[in-house]
């Protein structure tokens, strides 16, 4: 692995919930983003944002490590969740956010 992968392998392993975005979580830089931002807001979730854009290797990187060709990616406790309309569709349907309790991460409104 290069060490962009290590990079990133690290950032997913060591935070419960990080987001790889264009650009930060008070100011996203495209609609996609923005839109799992305003989702992971709602929940009440703590997470971790990284800008891809602020650094080519990993905007190429994280697309190599999930082998998903589109920002952004969510990751719950290692694992890759998916992009915006993967994220909207659990939300919606509520799947989200009992996942994210099932991994033991609070959420707003959770019991």
């Amino acid at each position: 692995m290069s060490g962009i992968q290590d990079f990133i392998a690290n950032e997913v392993k060591t935070n419960d919930v990080v987001l790889f975005l264009k650009g930060t979580p008070e100011f996203p830089q495209c609609g996609f983003s923005g839109q799992v931002v305003q989702i992971l807001d709602y929940v009440g979730v703590d997470y971790k944002g990284i800008n891809v854009l602020a650094d080519a290797d990993i905007r190429q990187g994280i697309k190599d490590y999930s082998n998903w060709p589109t920002i952004p990616q969510l990751y719950v406790k290692g694992e890759f969740i998916g992009g915006c309309d993967i994220v909207r569709e659990m939300f919606q349907s509520g799947e989200l956010q009992s996942h994210l309790q099932e991994q033991g991460i609070s959420i707003k409104g959770a019991a």
